[in-house]
């Protein structure tokens, strides 16, 4: 039974560290940046690999330390990813992260993990993740590709005009919902007729 209960989370209000710059850790790094550009995050690695630390090059809300881990970089972090392949390591964060409270992933150990990072669909505003319960993340990857190639690009441009018609609307939320629901009918049956003819 699939047990995740999704959320967006602002990491551009939140301190994130990565430990680890190798090619899991760039994926990592690639996946926070292109969801949240502005994330703050710490990178700590005892290696850093070309394209991570090309990758990083001028981002100033990323902060690289070439060294080991140390305990004191969890202070004011909420949010860890582990790319290490340091099983050690790994379990010793997990301690660490657990006592005060700071959700934590670790790259390929789904029961080390609070969270999972998952493939993420991005049209414009719109914004869909996508998680297989930490089973099967080519899976994801499949679905990921797959509605990028049916969701059309002039999608947010729909989701402005929707989110400017809300916004001129007056009444309680109920109200608001049934009018809503009144346009997007329309425009479905619309899209219809336009099929059909």
């Amino acid at each position: 039974m699939n047990e995740l209960f999704p959320i967006y989370v602002k990491l551009d209000q939140v301190e994130t560290l990565l430990v680890g710059a190798g090619p899991v850790g760039l994926e990592k790094i690639q996946a926070i940046i292109s969801n949240s550009p502005n994330a703050k995050v710490t990178v700590v690695a005892e290696e850093i690999c070309h394209d991570f630390y090309a990758f990083v090059l001028g981002k100033e809300n990323i902060v690289l330390h070439k060294r080991s881990f140390s305990a004191v970089d969890l202070y004011s972090k909420q949010v860890v990813v582990l790319a290490t392949n340091n099983p050690k390591l790994n379990s010793y964060v997990r301690e660490l992260c657990s006592d005060h409270h700071i959700l934590l992933n670790v790259a390929d150990k789904p029961s080390l993990c609070d969270f999972y990072l998952g493939s993420v669909v991005q049209k414009g505003n719109l914004k869909i993740g996508i998680s297989t319960n930490g089973k099967s993340p080519t899976i994801a990857k499949r679905l990921k590709e797959f509605l990028n190639d049916l969701l059309p690009e002039e999608i947010d441009e729909t989701l402005n005009l929707m989110a400017d018609l809300r916004n001129q609307l007056s009444g309680d939320l109920k109200e608001k919902i049934t009018v809503l629901n009144a346009h997007t009918e329309q425009l479905i049956k619309q899209n219809e007729y336009d099929r059909a003819n």
